[in-house]
Order: C-alpha cells, then sequence, then structure tokens
C-alpha cells in the first residue's frame, strides 16, 4: 500500500520548517505502511562540496574511525556528523569517486543512502514517528524533500528496502505501486553501469530516470520518457537537486492529491497528509492526472508543469 509525501517550497521564509512540516505530513501516512519509513531533505549546497550520506548496522564501530581513514585516501579531511546509524560525510566534489570506492572495499558493513550536492537521506526500519525522531529530522532545513512510509508486500523488510531510493547524484525517488518489467530494464541499466543494491523494483524505477537524466533529458522530460518504458502501476514523487516532480501510471489506481500556493506545492497519497500546511484552505487543490508529468525546478519559473500527450 505504501504512503507518499513530498514538499516543494517556493517561499525561503519556510525553509528552516522543512523537516518540521515534513515530518508530520509522513507521521500522518502511518497506516499506510507501518514496516519502515524514510526521508530525503534538499538543503543548501556548499561551494565545492559533496555530502554522502552513509549508514551502519554498526555504526560505533564504523563511523569511529571514518573521517581518519577517508583523510588517507581524499586527503584532505572530511567533516563528518553521526545521527544514530547514519553519517553525513561532507567532502570536497573532486574526492567524491574515490572515497565511494573506498567504502565499498573496506567497509562492506556501510552502505551509502545518497551522494550530492544538497541531498541527504535516512531511512530506516519502523514507524515514522520513531524514525523522524531517531534522526531528529524536525530540526533540519531545506528546500525541498520526499519521504516514504512502507507496506512491504513483495521483499523483505529491511533498511536497503526502504525508500528514498537515490541512483544519482541529488536524485531520489519515492514509489507506490509495482513494475512489471522491472528486470529486464535492470539488466538493461546494469550494463550501462548502473550498480543496484537490491531486488525492490523502485530502485530500478530510480535508476531508469538517473539514466534517462544522464543522456540530457531535464526532470519532466525523464518522467514523460518513463511513460513509454515502465510498465506497471505507480506514483513516484522524484527529487533532484533544484527539482520535484509526479507522475502516475496511464490507469492511476494509487491514490494521490496535490496542493499549490503561492509559498509551496506538496503532494499526499492522502488529502489528510496536507491539512497541516500553513494556509492549505487557500491551496489550489487538485488530483494529478494519469499519464501526465508535474515537475517543478527552482531553476525555470515557479510551478511549471509538463503534461503529456
Amino acid at each position: 500500500m505504501c504512503g507518499i509525501v513530498g514538499l516543494f517550497l517556493k517561499d525561503p521564509a519556510l525553509e528552516p520548517r522543512l523537516g518540521e512540516l515534513l515530518s508530520d505530513m509522513l507521521i500522518t501516512m502511518t497506516d499506510r505502511g507501518p514496516d519502515s519509513a524514510g526521508i530525503a531533505i534538499y538543503g543548501k549546497p556548499g561551494p565545492g562540496r559533496v555530502k554522502l550520506t552513509l549508514q551502519s548496522d554498526r555504526p560505533d564501530e564504523d563511523f569511529e574511525t571514518i573521517a581518519e581513514r577517508l583523510s588517507h585516501v581524499t586527503r584532505t579531511a572530511p567533516k563528518v556528523a553521526v545521527k544514530s546509524s547514519h553519517a553525513v560525510v561532507q567532502l570536497p566534489a573532486a574526492a567524491l569517486d574515490e572515497a565511494r570506492a573506498f567504502i565499498r572495499r573496506a567497509l562492506p558493513s556501510v552502505r551509502v543512502m545518497s551522494a550530492g550536492e544538497s541531498v541527504e537521506i535516512y531511512k530506516e526500519i519502523g514507524l515514522p514517528k520513531d524514525v523522524v525522531a531517531r534522526f531528529d529530522i524536525r530540526s533540519m532545513r531545506g528546500t525541498h524533500g520526499i519521504g516514504h512510509t512502507r507496506m512491504a508486500t513483495e521483499s523483505a523488510v529491511t533498511t536497503l528496502g526502504a525508500h528514498p531510493f537515490s541512483t544519482g547524484l541529488d536524485q531520489c525517488l519515492v514509489h507506490n505501486g509495482s513494475l512489471s518489467n522491472h528486470n529486464n530494464l535492470r539488466r538493461e541499466l546494469a550494463r550501462s553501469g548502473i550498480i543496484f543494491e537490491t531486488e525492490n523494483d523502485s530502485e530500478v524505477a530510480a535508476a531508469y530516470l538517473t539514466a534517462r537524466m544522464a543522456e540530457g533529458f531535464d526532470l519532466g522530460g525523464a518522467l514523460t520518457k518513463a511513460l513509454d518504458d515502465l510498465d506497471g502501476f505507480f506514483t513516484f514523487v522524484v527529487g533532484t537537486r533544484t527539482g520535484f516532480g509526479v507522475l502516475r501510471d496511464p490507469i492511476a489506481c494509487k491514490p494521490a492529491v496535490m496542493a499549490e500556493t503561492e509559498r509551496y506545492v506538496a503532494f499526499g497519497s492522502e488529502y489528510r497528509a496536507l491539512v497541516g500546511l500553513p494556509c492549505i484552505d487557500e491551496a489550489r487543490i487538485w488530483e494529478p492526472e494519469p499519464a501526465s508529468v508535474y515537475f517543478w525546478d527552482r531553476d525555470r519559473s515557479a510551478g511549471e508543469r509538463t503534461m503529456a500527450a
């Protein structure tokens, strides 16, 4: 079943409240998926720097010396902020590939949740309220974010199986539904060099969008291509460094509602996820159309939408 939320802020005055607003939206969706939960927060990027969000089942052991060990590889001392089972490592952008290769080679119990200039992803097994409290999500500020609470109907309940999925720099996706052609797509994408961490079909959807954007498509264009190439039923909410997008399949059997004001764009699997947002009574509220792409990008005019034919 699963529950999805998303919030794209147009008004910078709301940025200190992003974590608080997104947390309340996600907690409201708890009964749609109590197995695991996750949130992606997009903050302001640091010039020339990237962030790796890491997860470990033994953080005391893995994260205690990670700054020192990475400094030998990247030849600079990274900043490390440990939050429960996760750690956010900030390092020069030029050192990213070396750092990721070292982690994969020398720290097999550490998983990369996300990488990029602005995104941080936190996800774990458990109820949304517990995941939110564990990582102090309410205190986080940012420009936009997405969240997901999962009911695992097709795979095991694990941290890696939780959403959001990130397969490209500053890109992530949450998904409600099921893809029927994900195995073929996985093989095609793996041949192009994308590395998969799970058997989840949602990770394949995320990787598909990463591949299309690497070819030069913007978020709206990549989502439009997905209508031709992805089979099954799905509702996607997607984040990029500057953008936020929504797509439903042509049948659109999964529930979805959106709201837009001069201050924000919001998405929820149900309207009740949106009722606590500021001035929601003044919002334009609608159900996103089937087989239609909705996306907003900070580098383009606010509220831009591209409708698929």
